[in-house]
């Protein structure tokens, strides 16, 4: 696991365990392929053709509405519920090494 991601859950398991008895609830979203042209465009330093390829074949990558309507629906479920982890992908996302781009 990739050391930041793994930082980023033992902050976020950190903040749930010492906040249990406070009304609050630490929930994490994880999405998969996101077709947005600011991530690829600045994970790429702005090479447009080479974030383009990124998604180049998938049939339909994850829009930003998508992970937007997954935390609306995090954050709306009643007060005695916690969703601990909302992983989203899309469909041709089996893996973050295997994605199915013969489309």
């Amino acid at each position: 696991m990739n050391w930041r991601i793994f930082g980023a859950r033992a902050l976020i398991e950190t903040l749930r365990l010492e906040l249990v008895h406070a009304p609050v609830r630490v929930s994490e979203v994880a999405p998969g392929m996101v077709a947005t042209d600011e991530f690829s465009l600045v994970r790429f330093r702005g090479d447009a053709d080479r974030a383009a390829k990124v998604y180049e074949g998938v049939a339909e990558p994850l829009t930003a509405e998508d992970v937007a309507d997954v935390i609306a629906f995090v954050a709306t479920r009643p007060a005695h519920v916690n969703i601990d982890l909302a992983v989203v992908k899309p469909r041709a996302q089996a893996a973050s090494y295997l994605v199915d781009k013969t489309n």
